[in-house]
This record gives C-alpha cells, sequence and structure tokens, in this order.
C-alpha cells in the first residue's frame, strides 16, 4: 500500500487536489478530518482539539487502510496538524510533534493562488500565509520529512501533482 499526503496553509487546493488524485490513480482518500471537526465547533480552537483532531485523523486513516487499497490519498496529516497548533498557540507542542508521520509522498502545495475566504479559514493575508507556510516547511525539517512542493495556478498545480505522483510509482 502506497500512501500519498498533501499539506499546505489554507485555501491552497489540498481537498480538491486530493479527491483528484484519488480519482486519477484509483486511490482511497482519507478526507481533511481537521475541518470537519473544526467546522463542528461552536468556540475558537484549543490545544486539547488539535489532539484530538490528530486522534480523528489517524482513526480515519485506519479504517481506509483496512480496505487494503493500492494507493491512500489523506487531505493532511499530523504535520498540518502540528503546524495548526504551532501557528495559533506559539510553539510545536510535544504530544503532536511525537505523533509519527506516514511514509508516503508528501505534496507541499504553496501559497501562491488567490485565498478563497470560508467559515473556517482564518490566514488569508499574504504575510499570514507565508508565516504559516514557513511553520509548515519547519514541521517538515523537524521530522526529517521529504516534500515535493507544488505550486502555480491552478492548473499547473494540478498538472505538476499529477506528474510528481506518476514518477513516485513509476
Amino acid at each position: 500500500m502506497k500512501r500519498l499526503v498533501l499539506s499546505g496553509v489554507e485555501s491552497t487546493g489540498k481537498s480538491m487536489l486530493s479527491l483528484k488524485l484519488a480519482r486519477l490513480f484509483g486511490g482511497a482518500l482519507v478526507p481533511e478530518y481537521g475541518r470537519t471537526y473544526t467546522e463542528a465547533l461552536n468556540r475558537p480552537l484549543t490545544l486539547e482539539d488539535h489532539r484530538a483532531i490528530a486522534c480523528g485523523h489517524r482513526a480515519a486513516a485506519a479504517r481506509v487502510m483496512a480496505a487494503r487499497p493500492a494507493l491512500v490519498v489523506e487531505d493532511s496529516d499530523i504535520v498540518m496538524t502540528t503546524a495548526w497548533a504551532s501557528m495559533l498557540f506559539g510553539g510545536r507542542d510535544a504530544v503532536l510533534a511525537g505523533i509519527g508521520s506516514p511514509d508516503a509522498l508528501h505534496l507541499l502545495l504553496l501559497p501562491d493562488v488567490p485565498f478563497v475566504p470560508d467559515s473556517v479559514r482564518m490566514f488569508g493575508q499574504a504575510e499570514e500565509r507565508l508565516a504559516f507556510h514557513h511553520i509548515v516547511v519547519a514541521e517538515y525539517m523537524a521530522r526529517g520529512l521529504a516534500f515535493v512542493p507544488v505550486g502555480g495556478d491552478w492548473a499547473l498545480r494540478g498538472a505538476r501533482a499529477v506528474a510528481a505522483v506518476k514518477d513516485w510509482m513509476g
């Protein structure tokens, strides 16, 4: 079983591209658990919420993997959950940092497309997006994980992601 993880700050196309890649390559999708969790809240996120999001995402991934698909496509993972907590609370949480990320192809979507606001997105200003992006990159570095940066307009980033997955799958 191969795993593909899409990461990136808000409004970089993770959810759309995860679904597209899962369909194109016949993979099983693990949706972004953090979004579902956050949409159900009626209060600000806490550090404990991020720990719950990490557990919820792991459980969702385990359910998908139980079917033994050839490819699992994850819309975000613990890297993004840890980066979110760092962005919101000003430091890296040891509990989240201790949760492993899967052996996978990690695509990091760059914040070079327009921000599209919605009910749960928080960081729409260019400076905020860049600061958050740097936190995500730092989280990858802290974990010793390689990633493939994917940028460009919507069409170009889609084509670049497809090319990266084709190359990885052989």
